[in-house]
């Protein structure tokens, strides 16, 4: 796939400690998530969210699919990157973890977020980022952006270079091959209990059908699509409301044609799963009219 090239913001990376001494600590109500589920990092985010139960705790505010300002980024966070960064004049893009005390950002880094909030915010949630298995989720997060997200861009924007088309799709094969294995003796990526490479490798598979698949022909689909476990394990993850629940499949398809610069190929008519059936019931079923008075 060919795209623009994401614009260069400042990198937030602050992190929330354990008690008052630490400067961000975990408090009730003292955060607010900005997301857009569209995008795939404000996706893990909100699943994780979702997991955890953090909804009395640390509450969402969802932002368009595409960016409404001009320049890119989004209106609503435009306040949060001034307060935050003298004199900005680039785009305010999600996800942003804010401060409600302060109006500033805490941090824009995904993997940052994400620990902090199965960590600080868990409570007596899942361990979704247990302790010793930052290496392994690590490795789980490179399989999946260099493995299978960077290889699937570089094999749908190969146009007539079919050798380097197949060497990309030849890479991303062996990673899907890698977590096949996997997953043939244990019901998670990492084993038995569910953590955050889980929420990770499923945002990776649903926009590779959503997204990179739509620049693929339909023989390199085939292909990746012969992964029994794995789009088993997608569709599984997807029936639990924590997934399925935040799938915006029409915010996907509009975040991709505004951003994307690539041709769309055979595989575009090849769908691997069938997200629709998973995805949140409000955004399938019309509102219903409001009624007078």
């Amino acid at each position: 796939m060919s795209a623009t090239p994401p614009p260069t913001v400042p990198s937030f990376r602050s992190r929330i400690g354990c008690d008052a001494r630490s400067g961000y600590y975990a408090a009730p109500h003292r955060y607010r998530l900005h997301l857009s589920p569209a995008c795939p990092h404000c996706l893990r985010i909100a699943v994780t969210h979702s997991l955890l139960g953090l909804d009395d705790t640390l509450p969402v505010t969802l932002l368009p699919a595409v960016p409404d300002a001009p320049g890119g980024g989004h209106r609503a966070l435009r306040p949060l990157y001034e307060a935050s960064s003298h004199q900005y004049r680039g785009p305010a893009v999600a996800p942003v973890l804010s401060d409600n005390w302060t109006g500033r950002i805490v941090s824009t880094h995904t993997s940052d977020i994400l620990r902090d909030l199965a960590r600080r915010f868990a409570g007596h949630g899942p361990d979704l980022h247990p302790r010793g298995a930052d290496e392994a989720i690590a490795a789980v997060g490179r399989l999946c952006d260099q493995g299978i997200t960077a290889t699937a861009q570089r094999a749908g924007r190969c146009g007539g270079d079919s050798a380097a088309r197949d060497t990309a799709l030849a890479t991303l094969l062996r990673a899907m091959d890698v977590l096949e294995w996997r997953l043939a003796s244990h019901e998670h990526v990492l084993g038995d209990e569910l953590t955050v490479a889980d929420v990770q490798l499923w945002v990776t598979l649903v926009q590779l059908d959503t997204v990179h698949r739509h620049h693929l022909d339909a023989a390199a689909v085939h292909r990746i699509t012969d992964r029994p476990r794995l789009w088993a394990y997608a569709r599984r993850l997807a029936a639990h409301p924590a997934f399925g629940s935040h799938l915006d499949l029409d915010g996907i398809a509009r975040r991709h044609h505004a951003h994307c610069l690539g041709r769309e190929a055979a595989g575009a008519a090849v769908q691997i799963v069938d997200w629709a059936v998973y995805a949140r019931q409000e955004a399938r079923e019309p509102v219903p009219a409001r009624q007078p008075g």
